[in-house]
């Protein structure tokens, strides 16, 4: 029950609700008035690994770029995804739970400094210095070779994540609610006059609290390959 309401307490405050149109405020009050209630709803979801289809729908709002506000292309817009409060909650619960047991057990790369607890980029800019200077002294030439990868978290492969997970012998359940979670997923966007409603077979919502989560084990595997020049 502790673990359910501080990581409702710590949803802010102000922020636009979801595609419900419930914000985080109500969410909060109603954890503290029925925090039995609400713990055994989320028990529910963990034990038999269910993500209710209501919480796997995403709102689009179109934010114009900065420095793009004169373009015409449609890639002037940067979708932010709004998700329901109870939804969040569940990712929460969820990506703890993934978190705990893939670190725990090693199998996350120690070279993935992103998104880590107690980790990073000056840790990334230690290890390269570090690399670079062990080069220098043997007298060694040295490459560097950097990646950028275009709508990162829009373009994450579920299939990926969900064969990380399996890698790792993720507990059943867990397992279980991260494929509902991948499984019917929408986006919607609305306008004064027009509503539309598309399924999503890729991505995760920018502001979902999995996401980072989620891109560390996709990628995780790209850091296990070992190169010989």
């Amino acid at each position: 029950m502790q673990e359910m309401t501080n990581v409702i307490q710590e949803m802010g405050n102000n922020k636009d609700p979801g595609d419900d149109g419930i914000p985080n405020e109500v969410w909060k009050c109603v954890g503290t008035m029925l925090p039995r209630y609400m713990t055994a709803i989320y028990n529910g979801c963990l034990r038999e690994g269910v993500f209710p289809q209501s919480w796997k729908k995403a709102k689009i709002i179109p934010k114009v770029k900065p420095s793009k506000e004169g373009s015409d292309g449609v890639n002037k817009f940067g979708p932010i995804s709004l998700i329901d409060s109870g939804s969040k909650v569940l990712e929460k619960l969820l990506i703890n739970r993934i978190n705990h047991h893939a670190y725990s057990r090693g199998h996350m790369n120690e070279n993935q400094f992103g998104f880590r607890p107690q980790k990073s980029t000056v840790d990334a800019a230690l290890a390269i210095k570090a690399c670079v200077q062990e080069s220098l002294d043997a007298g060694e030439v040295i490459a560097s070779i950097s990646l950028d990868v275009q709508g990162a978290f829009d373009a994450a492969w579920w299939p990926g994540v969900l064969r990380e997970l399996r890698e790792s012998k993720c507990p059943q359940n867990l397992y279980r609610l991260t494929t509902r979670y991948f499984t019917q997923r929408t986006a919607v966007l609305s306008t004064n006059s027009l509503r539309t409603e598309k399924a999503i077979s890729r991505g995760c919502p920018q502001l979902s609290f999995c996401v980072p989560g989620f891109w560390n084990l996709q990628f995780n595997s790209l850091l296990q390959l070992k190169f010989f020049g």
